[in-house]
């Protein structure tokens, strides 16, 4: 009786947490399928299903606009903020630049409320001319990715990759070859699962993107809080877009998950 206690409890907990995270997602995909007087009710009604919603989004609202700003975006700061965090971790852990000291202000540099940069970068971008740019945005969110990026990467070039690292050394390697031909393939998994993050951190970002957007560059999280407006919120069409803003994570993450828990789990291990 004990054992099959053991064997039971941990999968009726994990089914209880399961529907704690999937029962908001359900909700959400049932009210972007109905209309706007059924996705108010309590308690919640099916009603007629369709895709009206996903319609109206398209339709009535630049959603187009907001997916590929956040697109753009969200591409472009993992594309730059990955190879200088990796280049960065590498130092970190090799030469240990800075020391203790520099990894501890990397780390206290996420702890500060994004509101203390955001003022000092409207200055910045205000006087340079990237106000409501792009080009801005990409820099803004460099400055949340970059530094959590770099301290999750120091892990991965420690441990069993630095031995590795040396003993292609120890083979006449120089420090390049053995960066590029032993240290990146062996972290690559890491790498990955670093990217993915970095991308849903610029993809989710709020603060930044409503501060130094502006119309024709606003991104999805400033368009969907655009959909509170006074006549209340636009419930149906704002579950709609949230469904649709969710693809590329959902997309995404079957192809990925299992480098994605491999490099979390290398990044774990010395």
């Amino acid at each position: 009786m004990k054992r099959l206690a053991k064997a039971v409890v941990p999968h009726v907990i994990l089914v209880l947490f399961s529907g704690i995270i999937l029962l908001p997602l359900l909700w959400i995909l049932r009210v972007s399928l109905t209309d706007k007087l059924t996705a108010y009710k309590i308690p919640p009604e099916v009603g007629t299903l369709g895709l009206m919603n996903y319609a109206t989004i398209f339709a009535d609202y630049p959603f187009v606009t907001w997916f590929g700003n956040s697109l753009i975006v969200a591409l472009a700061t993992t594309a730059i903020s990955l190879p200088l965090a990796t280049a960065l971790a590498y130092v970190f852990a090799r030469f240990n630049l800075g020391g203790a000291a520099l990894r501890l202000g990397v780390l206290a540099s996420q702890m500060l409320p994004p509101i203390i940069l955001v003022l000092p970068l409207f200055v910045v971008f205000l006087s340079a001319g990237l106000m409501q740019s792009r080009l801005g945005l990409i820099i803004a969110h460099l400055t949340i990715c970059l530094p959590f990026l770099a301290w999750m990467l120091v892990s991965f070039f420690e441990g069993d990759v630095a031995r590795l690292e040396e003993a292609a050394r120890v083979d006449g390697a120089t420090r390049w070859q053995a960066f590029i031909r032993i240290a990146v393939p062996v972290a690559a998994p890491g790498l990955l699962a670093a990217g993915l993050l970095g991308f849903i951190l610029s993809w989710n970002e709020f603060l930044f993107a409503l501060v130094l957007s502006g119309p024709d560059t606003q991104t999805l999280p400033v368009g969907l809080a655009g959909l509170e407006t006074h006549a209340g919120v636009e419930i149906a069409p704002l579950a709609a877009a949230t469904v649709v803003s969710l693809l590329p994570v959902f997309v995404l993450l079957p192809f990925l998950r299992k480098h994605l828990i491999k490099g979390l789990s290398l990044g774990a291990l010395k």
